[in-house]
């Protein structure tokens, strides 16, 4: 009874408008208030202690150097780098594009802010040159989804809080599966400049190449203190987000001079903003899990999942369209916060290893970030373009075949996440 007053109130809540962070708050209130033992007075103690875990603490700092980075040069920097190596290529400017958006994730860990950072300026770029407008936003919206795959990622810091698994295990699993996704949309872009006969630019100079990765060096550095810095034991992933905080202020600031010290409160306002969001869907998220714990709800349905004596393959098809689902109605950190209690204890108990199955996580809410009627990405490439939503939902479409391939391809051969972090202990 208890379970489905919460998930009733959850889903009427959603149902009438009401956003998502204080739906799952409220509807965790009302049904300990009404059906629990937990005084309002633990469930503030609760989440107190929820947001003040040491792992979640990365988010601010890593969403700062986000802040920094996007608000600076260091994308077009990264974007002319891009452009210098494989843009000679049949569909090569469209090709540097998702190669910028990999270099651009690989710092600032939103898929967000990278369709923001490399889609404001390569899209223009690209229908200049002759491509069309609906391709060209088709290609960044996917390519952005990079954001929350390619190391560091919110998205994963948030897996790791929920799930106590190993954030710098996760860092390391993301590798792989992101290069992997990262060339097969290179390899298709191709294929289809090709075939339509796309226009080519002339190619670049060893020089000009070289000079555009001095200039984009400073950015791309750091990925290596970050990750680095993580598995050589210098500091932990929360120490990491701090570290990468400060150098990316010190990169924008003071040697590419892209911001002067008067914008630089303006750029603490804007990431505050993004923290304090995504913290309030966190704590809330939290509360929700808290209950479903107390109700012994993962418990149950893993209980019941093992009497039907599922095989761990056809846990991960039904984990796979869950996740789907969800990801087209929630943004990726919530989807997380309620449904990793859920699922990963079952995961478990199926065999699975939990760094695999955080990777499938973060690959379905990719998806999901180009999946109407919420895609996240789908809206910014619209803010960006404007494009109306429609005109950009069917330019993302297509591209959808081969993130759903890669989706089965990363689920099934755990390999691909798994080799990384094994090599490195």
């Amino acid at each position: 009874m208890t379970t489905i007053a919460l998930f009733v109130m959850l889903f009427v809540f959603m149902f009438i408008g009401t956003p998502v962070a204080v739906a799952l708050g409220l509807s965790s209130i009302l049904t300990i208030l009404f059906f629990g033992t937990d005084s309002l007075a633990s469930l503030s103690l609760k989440m107190y202690e929820t947001s003040e875990h040491f792992t979640l603490m990365a988010i601010p700092f890593f969403v700062l150097a986000g802040a920094f980075m996007t608000t600076g040069g260091v994308a077009r920097r990264m974007i002319r780098f891009a452009n210098a190596s494989v843009g000679h290529l049949h569909g090569g400017l469209a090709i540097a594009s998702v190669m910028a958006c990999c270099l651009f994730a690989a710092v600032s860990g939103s898929s967000p802010a990278t369709v923001v950072a490399v889609g404001s300026i390569v899209i223009a770029g690209m229908v200049r040159a002759g491509y069309s407008q609906p391709f060209a936003a088709g290609v960044v919206s996917n390519a952005g989804t990079l954001g929350i795959l390619i190391p560091p990622s919110i998205v994963m810091v948030v897996y790791g809080a929920a799930t106590e698994t190993s954030v710098g295990a996760l860092f390391m699993a993301g590798v792989i599966p992101g290069l992997t996704l990262g060339v097969s949309l290179m390899v298709a872009i191709y294929i289809i400049a090709r075939i339509k006969k796309f226009p080519l630019q002339p190619r670049a100079s060893a020089r000009e190449v070289l000079t555009a990765g001095r200039d984009s060096i400073w950015g791309l550095a750091l990925v290596f203190i970050i990750l680095g810095g993580i598995y050589g034991g210098v500091f932990t992933p929360t120490e990491a987000a701090a570290v990468s905080a400060v150098y990316a202020f010190v990169v924008a600031v003071f040697i590419y001079r892209d911001i002067g010290l008067r914008q630089v409160p303006g750029v603490l306002l804007d990431a505050s903003k993004v923290t304090v969001m995504l913290m309030f869907i966190i704590v809330n998220a939290l509360l929700f899990a808290h209950v479903l714990t107390t109700e012994r709800i993962p418990q149950i349905i893993a209980e019941q999942i093992i009497a039907w004596d599922m095989a761990a393959w056809q846990f991960l098809i039904v984990v796979n369209i869950l996740l789907l689902i969800a990801g087209m109605f929630m943004e990726p950190t919530g989807i997380i916060l309620i449904l990793a209690p859920i699922l990963f204890p079952i995961a478990m108990e199926l065999g699975i290893d939990p760094v695999h199955l955080g990777i499938i996580m973060v690959v379905n809410l990719e998806i999901g970030l180009v999946t109407p009627p919420i895609g996240l990405n789908l809206f910014v490439t619209a803010g960006i373009t404007k494009m109306t939503i429609g005109q950009v939902i069917r330019a993302a479409s297509p591209w959808l075949i081969l993130l759903l391939g890669f989706l089965v391809f990363v689920t099934y051969v755990p390999a691909i996440s798994l080799w990384l972090p094994k090599l490195l202990g």
